[in-house]
């Protein structure tokens, strides 16, 4: 199943080029009192919602994919966990590159590990990026994006999808510069997520996901998460064994080669084989007021 949301907080199911309002399924969800839990509540309730669709579905109103903006298809994630230089190649590039390292050190991600982002970094490709920091590169980072379906710690990579609630096509954006990644990272609009939840039932190999990045048109990224350094279940063990994931925590795969910086007026495609794609609009973030 692909699931949405667009306009303002509709559910939706991605059939083709159209999208059924599917929002009365949302009825499903319990009722959650202060304090309210760590987790997305469709996503830890994602099977009755799915049943409570399937039920309403065949007179769902229809209308034009084309015509809704897409918000980011996780509304309340506890976190988002992402994946430095998990690809070889980028690692190669960041290394060699000055504007990119910036005189940190690059280390391998078996022993620099993950880091995390600001859930406040979060949108849907409606929204687009917002530069900030225009003196500085800002760069666009192509990633594939797992979204955890169940509550868990220490999870063996054996056992890692069992914990997948689906996949979506990831933006990472991120300002070069001194300070650590998870602030560089952060800004508002940085971590983009869309254009819908593909189910992890619709995805049968998530270690062979093609998937690319183009600016204007131009190529600029082209990989295979088979390339991945550390793969999904690999991912999921080494975050878990950190920290409880929740339903609804992000974990972005990492980037490969070709990451390259963008200006205001740049459309960003992504495209994940099975995923689908996503076309993101930059901007300034000069004079924007949250």
């Amino acid at each position: 199943m692909l699931l949405c949301r667009f306009d303002a907080d509709r559910l939706g199911v991605v059939e083709g080029e159209m999208v059924r309002d599917v929002t009365r399924a949302l009825d499903a969800l319990p009722t959650y009192s202060y304090p309210l839990p760590r987790l997305d509540p469709l996503i830890a309730n994602l099977p009755t919602v799915q049943a409570r669709i399937r039920e309403i579905l065949p007179t769902a109103q229809a209308v034009p994919l084309a015509d809704v903006a897409l918000l980011s298809p996780v509304a309340n994630p506890g976190k988002i966990v992402a994946a430095p230089v998990n690809y070889l190649k980028h690692l190669a590039e960041a290394r060699e590159d000055a504007e990119i390292h910036h005189r940190n050190q690059v280390g391998e991600i078996q022993r620099v590990g993950l880091f995390l982002k600001a859930t406040s970094s979060l949108v849907g490709p409606s929204a687009g990026v917002a530069l900030k920091h225009l003196d500085r590169r800002n760069d666009h980072e192509a990633e594939v994006v797992v979204v955890i379906g169940r509550e868990g710690r220490d999870i063996p990579a054996a056992r890692a999808a069992d914990y997948i609630a689906g996949y979506c096509v990831g933006l990472d954006m991120t300002t070069r510069g001194p300070e650590e990644r998870s602030m560089r990272k952060s800004i508002d609009t940085y971590s983009v997520l869309g254009p819908w939840l593909t189910t992890a039932d619709e995805v049968p190999d998530p270690a062979s996901l093609g998937f690319r990045l183009t600016v204007n048109g131009e190529p600029r990224q082209d990989a295979n998460t088979r390339d991945l350094v550390l793969d999904i279940s690999a991912l999921i063990e080494m975050a878990s064994s950190f920290y409880t994931l929740y339903p609804g925590d992000l974990l972005y795969t990492g980037t490969p080669e070709g990451v390259g910086p963008v200006v205001p007026g740049d459309v960003i495609d992504v495209r994940v084989e099975r995923l689908g794609g996503m076309r993101v609009n930059v901007r300034s973030a000069e004079g924007e007021r949250a």
